[in-house]
This record gives C-alpha cells, structure tokens and sequence, in this order.
C-alpha cells in the first residue's frame, strides 16, 4: 500500500512539474501585455491558477483563461480535466474604520 502511495505522489508531482513548465512558456506572452499568471495547485485534474497584474479587470480574461491557458494545458495533458482561476478575497471592512 505504501509503495501505491509514493507512486501515486509521484505521479502528481510529475504533473504538477508539467503543469509548471507550460505556464513558465505561457508567461512571456501574458507578461507583454502586462499580466502574470502563477499556478495554485492541482486537485482531482483540475489546475487552479492565479492571474495577475493588468489581466485582474481585464475583459478579455476569459478568452485569454479558455481559449490559450486552458486550451494549452489540456492539449498537452489530456488527463487535466479543467482550468480554473482562483481569485484572492480582500477584505475591505477596514478601510472606513475611524
């Protein structure tokens, strides 16, 4: 049962490793229009992903989410079952303390 299981954590991060090194080549073309993408994490063949810089806001984020970042990655690990993008929660309850 150990064995399964140093298999299976090798397996993933295997496809973490990939996951990263596709969005290390998608980073120059997001990063020229000034944004930035980070990984998060994969679970369950999903990867969860982090946009950043000019993309939070931008209204051509979903194309660029769906039809490059999404499109890419699971044309290149076709057992990835999705792409999300995570967004931070800021919590603003402060700013109008007095």
């Amino acid at each position: 049962m150990s064995e399964l299981l140093e298999t299976n954590e090798k397996i993933t991060d295997e496809r973490i490793d990939h996951v990263k090194k596709i969005i290390s080549h998608l980073r120059p073309y997001i990063m020229g229009d000034g944004g930035d993408i980070e990984f998060v994490s994969l679970e369950d063949d999903i990867v969860y992903v982090r946009l950043l810089g000019a993309c939070v806001g931008c209204s051509l984020i979903d194309v660029t989410l769906n039809n490059g970042i999404k499109n890419w990655i699971m044309e290149e690990i076709p057992t990835i079952t999705d792409v999300i993008m995570v967004q931070d929660t800021v919590d603003n309850s402060d700013l109008f303390s007095f």
